[in-house]
């Protein structure tokens, strides 16, 4: 008779991307990224799987010893009948008190926010990826502008040169 695993299968976090804020990776240089659950009702999650998020003017704010997530649009679900949730009201996040404290610490700091970044699930559990962030002037967001064009010309410079061989 076969000996039989006593270990469980290592279980793959399953990921899927609800919501993107591309806009803060511009304007913001993320010094640190953590995950945070979120505290949702019945129909922001339903409408969060549809996609139906926009993260662009949101920011984080710790208020009395907890983190909440402030101004980001989660669109009413369609189907529902008069149990919908108001698309900016405030939304807690979920961190331990030690994450908390680190962070009152670093946003102390002049020049420091706290920005999501993506919304997504992870095995079925709605989380948010924030970031620890300083805002860029316009002179690095114009010197951004000209690394990323110059690194595009470099890489078809070199699709070119490559394709001709």
């Amino acid at each position: 008779m076969p000996a039989r695993k006593t270990e469980a299968a290592p279980t793959q976090d399953r990921q899927t991307l609800l919501a993107d804020n591309r806009k803060a990776r511009f304007d913001y240089d993320i010094e640190r990224r953590l995950e945070a659950g979120i505290a949702l009702r019945g129909t922001e999650i339903k409408s969060l799987r549809a996609g139906h998020a926009n993260l662009r003017d949101g920011y984080a704010r710790v208020e009395r010893g907890e983190v909440w997530l402030r101004n980001v649009h989660i669109a009413p679900w369609a189907n529902s009948a008069y149990t919908n949730h108001d698309p900016l009201r405030p939304r807690k996040l979920l961190l331990h008190k030690d994450e908390i404290g680190q962070l009152v610490g670093t946003i102390a700091q002049k020049g420091y926010t706290l920005v999501p970044l993506r919304m997504y699930t992870k095995n079925g559990r709605a989380k948010v990826e924030l970031g620890v962030a300083r805002g860029r002037k316009r002179y690095d967001k114009r010197q951004v502008i000209k690394e990323r064009e110059a690194a595009r010309e470099m890489d078809s410079a070199i699709r070119r040169r490559v394709g001709r061989g």
